[in-house]
């Protein structure tokens, strides 16, 4: 199986948003649906992919904008964890009362740790990984060996911990055990937001997991 990931940079703090498709059904899954919905369907119009679910790393405001009018556009549904489905409906915990927008949202499906999610023939391993938030997620791709971090893990860098259920030592707990223990090397590393990297680089260089 061949399988192809677009990176788009969307809202107004620069999210990654990754649409990874099946090249030979043409599905598609969406992994943090950022902002600008019109962006991403013209993305899928292009390349004529179907989308079949939506994944999020975590529920903060620029993780999530373009979520609804994505699922009521296409009719799928949104996984995410159940701590963050909590925190993503909360005005005040996910965020966007810094923006003077009012961003709510629903998730349909709710993950768990050592989840497997099949979406279109294509595998997501879920890995409970709580620091940024008390419900964040990564998602790793046996296929194709990518490991979607969300706000967890950057390259040289962590996420914040100073808003609500965030947790520095609960983060880079998450990071050395259920990722730095986990994955070789060479597994590339596709953050929530900034440049790609690999788990080899972080063990090597990134100055918080020293």
């Amino acid at each position: 199986m061949e399988i192809s990931i677009k990176a788009m940079v969307l809202g107004m703090v620069a999210t990654n948003c990754y649409i990874v498709s099946n090249d030979e059904t043409k599905e598609a899954v969406i992994i943090d649906p950022a902002d600008a919905p019109e962006r991403i369907e013209a993305y899928l119009l292009q390349k004529q992919l179907k989308p079949v679910g939506i994944l999020l790393t975590h529920g903060h405001f620029d993780h999530i904008m373009a979520v609804d009018a994505l699922r009521d556009r296409y009719g799928i549904k949104v996984w995410v964890s159940e701590n963050d489905h909590k925190l993503m409906q909360d005005t005040e915990q996910n965020g966007c009362y810094m923006i003077g927008r009012i961003v709510n949202v629903k998730g349909d499906c709710m993950v768990s740790d050592g989840d497997q999610i099949v979406l279109g023939g294509m595998m997501f391993d879920v890995l409970f990984t709580p620091g940024h938030t008390w419900g964040g997620v990564c998602y790793y791709m046996p296929q194709a060996d990518k490991l979607f971090t969300g706000d967890t893990l950057f390259e040289g860098s962590v996420g914040r911990t100073d808003l609500p259920t965030g947790s520095m030592s609960q983060l880079i707990q998450s990071i050395k055990g259920k990722l730095l223990a986990n994955f070789d090397d060479s597994v590339e590393v596709l953050p929530g937001h900034g440049a790609s990297t690999t788990i080899g680089f972080e063990k090597k260089y990134n100055p918080y997991l020293s």
